[in-house]
């Protein structure tokens, strides 16, 4: 026999007894069991045989007689064990039940297996005839499904904080490295800033020299704080006049500090201002000095900056993660979107452009803010990924940067009124708008992007547990089945309308608008 799935009228005489180990049948007439016996056909399976792969249609479902059978769902390289079957059960009929068009579990055989299989009509015809059966069916798919969902959700959350440790690890490894560089850096140019203090100290300076001299480097540090950076041509250009400027003074090496100085906002007005107040015979000493100072003014602001960063997301992170107690909180919607915008960077930094819209004075949400946060990190996940396969094609030739605006002045007049975003079409690049207002008595919050869009067949399931436009093993299809549930729990709903380049997802929450 192959180790594969095949159907045959077997020879073997089923007997209604068999037949009756099943808990659905065990209290049937013969006359049912009959019935049952004529419109199924034998299904034999070996052991490592596959019953029926996640994704298949859902147009029959099977009785398990005898052997061991696992139901199995694809989490990226692993097979999850959803649930056991070691004794004679009914299986596959949550899809038919919940109308859902395709098995999202696989059967593999543990053991050799022998079942029946009932098409969908016959099962239909089955529930319709016998009401104890239908009972029965009805509270065996309410077990299964609070068992599923229980272990699901458990792995939902599980998924999502993978992602968001994968998010972390590669947002942190940026600042991380940058403070880590600059540490060693200033352990190269601190001794030589000491040491040219000290060959300062001991130059001839009259007192007025030496004061100006301490002036000056104020005046070359608050430069410094508030320089703004430069585009290349014109960066390029300041350098060139710096070094003509040291060569022409005599100062070894003077190409080193031009980079320094110009960055750092001095021009050669300035260098002649300085020379002309100092000794010139100790003109290169406080060029090498100068250019230590201003480059460890530098490392300590990128230390600063590397070490807020980090901060940032470790807060974001915490916002996310915590558990909240058992009362509710207000909690502000701003908030804890730009959290998870924080935790998705990673991703937006693909190319992604975020526009951000928010009302002024919102009214805060009483909810659990790290609910809240799981429902904005499904919503914008999808919109990245949808975004992300729109424009895969062309993601070479879009920037690397991520582009966040804040109440932009090109969005037109009639946002409000209408989700018909006719605008997101004409965007020649992946883009995700996050709007809030009040609407009467709620808190609207609008997540659009500019993806794939979600077949019109599709939206109305999308919200149904365990169904999934993703292929198998990238979606668990629970993400928007718990967002729907958490809006719910507080009041609220989610709303969606979707074509290729305009997907909108309407979030909203009762508030005292």
């Amino acid at each position: 026999m192959p180790n594969s799935l095949h159907s045959a009228h077997s020879d073997v005489a089923l007997t209604f007894d068999r037949l009756r180990a099943v808990p659905v049948f065990a209290k049937l007439p013969e006359l049912r069991l009959q019935w049952v016996l004529d419109q199924s056909q034998e299904v034999w399976l070996q052991a490592g045989g596959i019953l029926r792969s996640e994704g298949d249609l859902a147009n029959c479902l099977f009785v398990l007689l005898s052997g061991q059978l696992h139901m199995t769902q694809r989490v990226g390289t692993q097979d999850l064990i959803l649930a056991r079957h070691d004794r004679p059960a009914l299986i596959g009929e949550v899809p038919l039940l919940m109308g859902v068009p395709y098995f999202w579990a696989s059967g593999r055989a543990i053991t050799d297996c022998h079942l029946l299989e009932l098409s969908a009509d016959t099962f239909w015809q089955f529930m319709g005839l016998c009401p104890t059966v239908s009972t029965s069916v009805l509270r065996t798919m309410v077990e299964r499904m609070q068992e599923v969902q229980i272990l699901a959700q458990h792995r939902e959350r599980l998924i999502s904080l993978g992602t968001l440790a994968a998010g972390l690890a590669h947002e942190l490894n940026n600042p991380a490295s940058a403070a880590r560089r600059a540490a060693r850096q200033l352990r190269e140019v601190f001794p030589i800033l000491q040491t040219q203090t000290l060959k300062l100290t001991h130059q001839s300076l009259a007192r007025g020299q030496r004061d100006r001299l301490i002036q000056l480097q104020q005046e070359a540090i608050e430069r410094a704080q508030t320089a703004a950076p430069l585009d290349p041509m014109t960066q390029s250009d300041r350098e060139d006049e710096i070094t003509q400027w040291l060569e022409a003074h005599q100062v070894e090496t003077g190409w080193r500090f031009a980079s320094t100085f110009v960055n750092a906002g001095l021009d050669r007005d300035w260098l002649t201002q300085l020379s002309t107040q100092l000794s010139g015979q100790c003109l290169n000493e406080i060029m090498v000095w100068l250019d230590a100072t201003l480059t460890v003014v530098g490392l300590l602001n990128t230390l600063g900056h590397s070490t807020g960063r980090i901060q940032q997301l470790v807060e974001a992170v915490q916002d996310y993660s915590s558990l909240d107690g058992v009362e509710r909180q207000p909690i502000p919607i701003q908030d804890g979107i730009e959290s998870t915008l924080t935790i998705l960077e990673h991703k937006l930094k693909r190319g992604i452009t975020v526009i951000r819209d928010y009302a002024d004075d919102l009214p805060m949400v009483m909810a659990h803010a790290h609910e809240l946060e799981q429902v904005w990190m499904n919503l914008l996940d999808n919109a990245i990924d949808a975004v992300n396969d729109r424009f895969s094609q062309t993601a070479s030739t879009t920037s690397p940067e991520v582009t966040l605006h804040t109440n932009p002045v090109n969005i037109p007049t009639g946002w409000e009124t209408t989700i018909q975003h006719s605008f997101t079409t004409e965007q020649q690049h992946p883009c995700i708008w996050i709007h809030t207002r009040c609407e009467n008595d709620y808190i609207l919050v609008e997540i659009v992007d500019n993806g794939v869009g979600i077949p019109s067949d599709v939206q109305p399931y999308i919200f149904e547990p365990f169904f999934t436009t993703k292929g198998v093993g990238q979606g668990t299809g629970l993400g928007l089945n718990t967002s729907y549930k958490i809006v719910q729990r507080y009041g609220g709903d989610i709303r969606v309308t979707s074509r290729t380049g305009d997907t909108c997802f309407q979030v909203r929450f009762p508030g005292q608008c």
